[in-house]
């Protein structure tokens, strides 16, 4: 493909929060680019390069050269993968590694990774010399809960190379099918209908990229619109992105982050959510079934394990970031 061509393949969305405005890129190959891109938004030339140790293995080194052959000076900061390298420890030895190199207020933050590296990375581009430009490439907690501590700071830009996704095996590709179905419950029936109807949307299905690449874009324009309505999770409206979440992140921390993928835990929780939406907001057992059948279709958890200990759910609740007045809040749907 010729690089014109690459251009008119790639999906532009402009996120405006606040004041804050921001390019998420969307397409294939745009990692062969990676340099290109940055360097259109960011004038600077040294970085940090954040990835997990699985994650560097596939990405790092390629990631690296490539911002090397276009002028900048990166250095590679590698950690644990898994929940357990999100903490304050871990986000301290990164800044430390960073001041080592020479990084200073003039450099920026790569993060190579979704989920864990996507939060850590941004927190530290957050807090280094109080406050430093982070690029995220997307695709691949305390210990008494998630996303407890962390800092309001957006993207310079977010590249979303959907070649990426065809190194993840299929159960860690299934589990980002919660979050989608989550979107579609709250914000989107044309999308829970086309979800619905879909066989498959496996990137190394032939013909599918574009319609996952619909689908992306079409995730990040629900996500976006909820959060500048609500950028620091003032209001309530911004809540509505936890549906699912109040009982998925316990279930996660009663199975000490192994047991379940965040997306299969959070498949759980939107059981439950929809169950207390029946009690609590008018929500009709078969649309509620339908939600179900939806998350079975992806492959996703609706029933807990027979054995799991459910106390520790319980117990688990109060550490939820809606936990308010010494009381548990949930997110319903109609």
């Amino acid at each position: 493909m010729v690089p014109d061509a690459i251009e008119e393949a790639v999906s532009k969305i402009t996120v405006s929060v606040g004041r804050e405005r921001y390019r998420v890129l969307i397409g294939e190959g745009l990692l062969k680019q990676l340099g290109k891109h940055v360097r259109k938004y960011l004038s600077r030339k040294t970085c940090a390069i954040i990835a997990d140790d699985e994650v560097a293995q596939l990405f790092a080194r390629r990631v690296e050269r490539n911002l090397i052959s276009t002028g900048f000076h990166p250095t590679l900061i590698t950690i644990p993968a898994g929940e357990k390298s999100k903490t304050l420890t871990q986000a301290g030895a990164i800044c430390d590694q960073m001041i080592g190199a020479g990084l200073d207020r003039q450099s920026f933050v790569v993060g190579i990774g979704g989920g864990v590296i996507g939060d850590i990375s941004g927190f530290v581009a957050a807090i280094y010399q109080r406050g430093i430009p982070h690029v995220q490439i997307p695709g691949v907690n305390t210990r008494d809960g998630k996303n407890l501590i962390g800092a309001v700071h957006h993207p310079s830009l977010v590249i979303d190379d959907t070649d990426v996704l065809k190194t993840l095996p299929r159960r860690e590709f299934n589990q980002a099918f919660a979050e989608i179905i989550k979107h579609a419950v709250i914000a989107d029936a044309k999308m829970f209908r086309t979800l619905k109807v879909a066989r498959a949307f496996w990137p190394a299905a032939a013909g599918e990229t574009h319609a996952l690449q619909s689908l992306i874009k079409r995730n990040i324009e629900i996500k976006s619109k909820i959060v500048a309505k609500d950028e620091r999770d003032q209001t309530g409206q911004r809540a509505l992105l936890n549906f699912g979440h109040t009982v998925g992140h316990a279930i996660e921390r009663a199975g000490d982050y192994r047991k379940f993928l965040h997306g299969e835990a959070l498949s759980l929780g939107i059981v439950a959510a929809g169950a207390i939406s029946i009690k609590r907001a008018g929500l009709s057992p078969d649309q509620r079934e339908a939600i179900v059948d939806l998350l079975r279709q992806f492959e996703l958890p609706t029933r807990l394990p027979k054995n799991f200990q459910r106390e520790k759910i319980f117990s688990a609740l109060k550490f939820d970031k809606k936990f308010k007045g010494g009381k548990v809040r949930f997110v319903v749907t109609r």
